[in-house]
């Protein structure tokens, strides 16, 4: 039983790696455990709020038992989104978990969130608490744990999937490269609104070549994140 811990920020290729575990017979995929917790401590309100609160657990302490749990296949993958973990939130159970990190440019992530959301911060792209995992899981392993670079992926999903599955010390399957269209199993409840894109895939996809151009705000919060992304890149698989 491996129960693999996924954890990235928002706008990456986050949805399409869930698809990808999930594609896979012995896989078993958990969509972003704590984003019913994350939006009852918070009061935030986002898209589908309601829905979202009926539909997860919000017991933060509860979900943390189910992550460290026995499923009900051999491989657990859970998406995990870094800024759902508020710093009152236990992270000790995170050391039980076989650890991965899904990294996207500042830039890229904030020219699609901004599409999203008016309001934008640091926070909101989960750039500092990821390094602070990446901090946490590195210092109990003694070494760096598995790091993926969304554009480098996305050059070579086959090779680079082959590298993470050896790191994660699991098979590696070919049905990871291809899923069929349309919604999901492991979806969350606010699918409907966000993962539109997603389910129209079948596969990992080139990312775009065009130059970014921020405005002043969004450069500014691009700027402050940049080091949290250069940290973890230079271990990308």
């Amino acid at each position: 039983m491996t129960n693999i811990a996924m954890w990235s920020g928002p706008r990456n290729i986050s949805t399409a790696m869930m698809y990808s575990f999930a594609n896979r017979a012995d896989c078993v995929a958990w969509d972003e455990p704590f984003y019913g917790a994350y939006m009852k401590e918070t009061g935030l309100v986002h898209p589908m709020r309601e829905d979202i609160l009926r539909g997860c657990e919000t017991d933060w302490e509860q979900v943390e038992r189910r992550c460290v749990s026995v499923a009900e296949k051999p491989i657990f993958y859970q998406k995990h989104m870094t800024h759902h973990m508020l710093a009152h939130f236990d992270r000790k159970f995170i050391r039980t978990l076989t650890n991965a990190f899904l990294i996207r440019s500042p830039e890229k992530v904030l020219a699609s969130y901004a599409k999203k959301h008016d309001e934008v911060s640091l926070h909101a792209i989960g750039f500092v608490e990821q390094a602070e995992i990446f901090d946490e899981v590195a210092q109990r392993l003694g070494h760096a744990p598995p790091v993926l670079e969304a554009d480098l992926h996305l050059a070579n999903p086959r090779e680079s999937l082959i590298k993470l599955c050896g790191a994660l010390a699991v098979p590696f399957d070919e049905a990871m490269l291809q899923w069929p269209q349309g919604p999901k199993s492991c979806d969350g409840v606010w699918a409907s609104h966000w993962y539109s894109a997603a389910w129209k895939s079948t596969g990992f996809e080139k990312s775009a070549t065009q130059e970014i151009a921020l405005d002043g705000a969004l450069l500014k919060v691009a700027d402050e994140a940049r080091p949290y992304y250069d940290k973890l890149k230079a271990f990308a698989l």
